[in-house]
């Protein structure tokens, strides 16, 4: 059995992140294998008023349609309110680590998913300055991963 991996990248635009998912997808990965972290822009719902349901279906909707349709990463979307960071959207697995761990923040999640802490604080301050995290737990070929998300426009890409 392969060992299961973490591969992360940094992407500087909503956009990047979704086009770098839909050819994730592409080459054979998983929804359950793929995460996104990144500032909430308010345009996809907000944590106590009914998160992804109710009258923010079609915001949060929207994001996780560009990522790949209605199923998958959407059934794991939502907006998180971090303590001391502010209202973040947070797809995929790493969601319910981010969920777990709020009290340590994006870094303290990172850590849970296998990133050293001192990364996790450097991936945490991107998030801060609006960059979003396309983030792989893997037992596939990370280099694959490493390189589909270099390939996307990811800068500090790196494999754990």
């Amino acid at each position: 059995m392969a060992q299961t991996q973490t591969v992360i990248g940094v992407f500087g635009s909503e956009r990047q992140a979704e086009t770098a998912i839909r050819e994730l997808r592409r080459q054979g990965f998983s929804d359950n294998e793929i995460s996104v972290i990144g500032p909430d822009s308010g345009k996809h719902g907000q944590q106590g008023q009914g998160g992804m349901g109710g009258d923010q279906v079609g915001d949060g909707a929207t994001w996780g349609a560009g990522i790949g349709g209605a199923a998958g990463l959407l059934a794991t979307a939502g907006v998180l309110a971090i303590p001391g960071f502010g209202p973040i959207l947070a797809l995929g697995p790493l969601a319910a680590t981010l969920t777990a761990a709020a009290g340590g923040g994006i870094a303290g999640a990172l850590v849970d998913f296998g990133i050293p802490e001192q990364q996790g604080k450097h991936y945490e301050q991107e998030v801060k300055h609006g960059k979003f995290l396309a983030v792989l737990k893997t037992a596939q070929d990370a280099r694959k991963a490493e390189r589909c998300l270099k390939d996307q426009g990811a800068s500090d890409v790196r494999i754990d």
